[in-house]
């Protein structure tokens, strides 16, 4: 998950923002971080039952031609049952919350439907940390995950990946920005749940971090930075965190540079290891077939081998940019690539400031949203034609996170669809959102919160943001409350406090350089 948001993984849902936002890396080939963004989006198709009251099917039969084609579809108003639907009701699942005796922190939640069991181990240890085990060692933190996961002292790579596979069970390991996670997923019958539980406590004690298998991973992360390069999602995305954090940890992509990765080596996968992967720095999350009982022996058995340790050092605050910044990456492509926005917030852990970014979260979705109503994408997909999908999210974590908003347009069109969409942002902080907008978006946020509860690994990722954020259960229980608290006037109010359009830092990627012709070609 996503460092994770006040939005779920599902689109309409601020609870977990996005957080994984960056892709994961099983192997050196397949977890190099892809530090792009893409523009997805999906289009919901409204079916009408073809079925209305007696009285409207007779008018029909009786004159086809006295249909108006152009006014609303007379039979909506019909539809008397909508007056008896009921108010939504939501059922947050029960977490029960204790701590290990090495005083890991411990979220479970038990479900029974299926015979399951998700595990989500987080460390305050994502790449943010690399600096501190060597100055300039970019892709540490990412390297250590990957190779947890090829082998331990007990059971080579061949050995490791053949037992993980005979179990069937789902172990890994990803370094983030600002967190390290171990999830397991396996059957929740002893036969396969204790074994699988042995393995995540081999990964992480008794690692192999194996010279010939290091040389091969960065050499095969080497090519993938270098593939990179012609990725201009990715070069938007880099150049953007490096303009926007400076010397911040934010700053370098977690993967690593092409001039890091050939300087890291074993000893400081080990030192990362048994500096940031100890208790005092670790939080569990579970949920599953499982008592209370034996999720309690569960993490004792998961986190027993931890050594102790230290809580890693609170991060630094990064600063915001004083003024605009327009970069350009000169790229070959008919399309030119955009990603423009500014510092964001960090993640909240008090009920006032988690009202604010409820409401943030309210008002950019009207305004930047992913779907067809948004503000942004009405007025530059589908009046301007300048692009097939642009949005705008918040990602806030420990530190203050980035908010961005991207799309891609055609080259000659670039400075158009920038100072277009600069407009519509001004014009929604100006004049505010309409009622009506708020008001559809907080049902459609409501309608959709309880679909964060359809999976174990849905639940469970939710346990695991909570845990590393160190939120109150209530965060969920009052998440309803807090959408049925926002008011118009603090939404918009809310908008024009955070976000600085006149500001913003704008990357380009693509053939020809925006700011060369200073006017906006329309």
């Amino acid at each position: 998950m996503t460092q994770n948001n006040d939005l779920l993984q599902i689109r309409k849902n601020p609870l977990n923002h996005a957080r994984m936002p960056m892709q994961r890396l099983n192997t050196a080939s397949k977890k190099l971080s892809h530090l792009g963004i893409g523009v997805l989006f999906g289009m919901t198709i409204l079916t009408i039952p073809a079925q209305a009251d007696s009285a409207a099917t007779e008018e029909y039969r009786g004159s086809a031609a006295a249909v108006d084609t152009s006014a609303p579809i007379a039979a909506l108003s019909k539809l008397t049952s909508l007056n008896d639907a009921k108010p939504l009701t939501v059922t947050v699942p029960t977490i029960q919350q204790f701590k290990t005796e090495s005083g890991v922190p411990v979220r479970f939640v038990q479900t029974t439907t299926l015979p399951i069991v998700d595990v989500d181990l987080r460390f305050n240890a994502g790449s943010a940390r690399d600096g501190s085990i060597q100055k300039d060692g970019f892709g540490i933190a990412n390297m250590t995950a990957t190779m947890l996961t090829q082998g331990s002292k007990s059971l080579d790579e061949n050995k490791f990946t053949q037992a993980v596979e005979t179990l069937g069970i789902n172990l890994d390991s990803s370094a983030y920005k600002d967190m390290f996670i171990v999830s397991l997923r396996s059957l929740s019958d002893d036969k396969h749940l204790l074994p699988a539980i042995d393995l995540m406590t081999q990964m992480l004690s008794e690692p192999a971090f194996d010279d010939a298998i290091l040389a091969r991973n960065k050499a095969r992360l080497l090519v993938g930075l270098q593939q990179q390069k012609q990725d201009p999602n990715s070069l938007a995305s880099i150049a953007f965190d490096q303009a926007l954090y400076g010397e911040h940890p934010y700053a370098h992509p977690s993967a690593g540079t092409l001039e890091s990765v050939p300087n890291i080596g074993k000893q400081q996968l080990i030192d990362f290891k048994n500096r940031y992967l100890v208790a005092a720095n670790a939080s569990l999350a579970m949920t599953g077939n499982l008592t209370l009982v034996q999720a309690k022996k569960l993490a004792e058995d998961i986190t027993a081998e931890l050594p102790t340790g230290q809580v890693a050092p609170e991060l630094p605050e990064p600063k915001s940019l004083s003024q605009a910044k327009h970069i350009h990456i000169p790229f070959p492509s008919t399309q030119t690539t955009v990603l423009m926005g500014q510092l964001g917030s960090k993640r909240a852990t008090n009920t006032k400031d988690q009202q604010q970014q409820t409401n943030f979260a309210v008002g950019n979705e009207v305004m930047a949203g992913g779907d067809f109503n948004a503000r942004l994408m009405t007025e530059i997909r589908q009046n301007l034609g300048y692009t097939y999908g642009i949005s705008g999210s918040m990602n806030p974590m420990l530190a203050k996170g980035p908010y961005q908003i991207g799309f891609s347009t055609r080259n000659d069109k670039a400075r158009a669809a920038i100072d277009a969409s600069l407009e519509v942002i001004n014009d929604t902080l100006d004049e505010g959102i309409t009622s009506s907008e708020m008001q559809l978006t907080t049902d459609g946020l409501k309608n959709s919160f309880p679909m964060g509860f359809a999976s174990n690994a849905g639940i469970n990722g939710l346990l695991g943001m909570m845990n590393f954020y160190q939120l109150q259960d209530n965060y969920l229980t009052n998440y309803v409350n807090r959408i049925d608290q926002v008011k118009l006037s603090e939404v918009n109010q809310t908008m024009r406090d955070t976000l600085k359009p006149d500001d913003f830092l704008i990357v380009t990627v693509g053939q020809d350089d925006p700011w060369k012709d200073k006017k906006s070609k329309k």
